[in-house]
């Protein structure tokens, strides 16, 4: 079995199309989607309508909850969240409450966008001291939480990693297929930095040793990005966009 896995749209269309395009290429016998889609200032109605066009299995991430869970009082704080709401229109939200929180695509492989419990938690990476550290193997597998299988598959830190456990499991992020760096609040101010500006996702194929990873990084015209961020206000995401870096 091989499978495409990309995770962190976040509304670039741009780099959604490079990759689809790569995709093409490659002969894959799924695609799976791990969330966070169309939260952005670049193009959330264009991801939607590119992504209805392809075959994606697609599970939902914390910033799709966070569109359609917003309260008149966040969308009035967030001019971002309200540029996203009148861009989409009605029925891609109701496209994102439909997604389920997981998927169970086998006995061997599991998707999830933070860890089996929780979408805000990150599985893989410790950001305590504001920056990412790989958690422990202990640690890891407490956060999977009695989940078995083989195979799973996360996103949400957009780093791109595969960890093997002392369990005999692999876990793989695909990294962030439309945003490179970013800062956040919670759960304590931390930056995550990929130090470039290519749209990342990764192939998995089950071999007879165990599963082959392959992460791959697509240029893409990310100035088209940028200039979209910029429309909206958003210099920050505009220079996370460009350099893969928090500052």
């Amino acid at each position: 079995m091989r499978i495409a896995l990309l995770s962190d749209i976040h509304s670039n269309v741009f780099a959604l199309d490079a990759v689809i395009k790569d995709l093409a290429n490659r002969n894959v016998d799924l695609k799976a989607n791990l969330g966070d889609i169309l939260y952005g200032p670049i193009a959330p109605r264009a991801t939607f309508e590119m992504l209805m066009e392809h075959d994606f299995v697609t599970i939902s991430g914390n910033q799709d909850r966070q569109i359609y869970q917003s309260t008149d009082e966040e969308i009035a704080s967030n001019p971002t969240l309200q540029f996203i709401l009148d861009d989409l229109g009605t029925q891609p939200l109701a496209w994102m409450k439909s997604l389920p929180f997981d998927m169970q695509v086998n006995e061997e492989v599991y998707l999830c966008h933070g860890t089996p419990e929780d979408d805000l938690v990150y599985l893989l990476e410790d950001v305590s001291k504001g920056y990412a550290q790989l958690r422990s193997d202990n640690e890891i597998i407490n956060l999977l939480a009695g989940q078995q299988s083989k195979l799973i598959c996360c996103g949400h830190t957009h780093t791109p990693r595969a960890v093997h456990l002392s369990s005999g499991q692999l876990v793989v992020n695909p990294g962030s297929v439309g945003l490179q760096a970013y800062t956040d609040e919670e759960p304590v101010v931390h930056s995550m930095e990929n130090f470039n500006h290519y749209a990342a996702y990764s192939i998995v194929e089950k071999s007879a040793l165990g599963w082959v990873v392959q992460h791959i990084n697509v240029p893409y015209d990310f100035e088209r990005a940028v200039k979209e961020s910029k429309k909206r206000n958003r210099s920050d995401w505009a220079h996370f966009l460009s350099t893969g870096r928090r500052v």
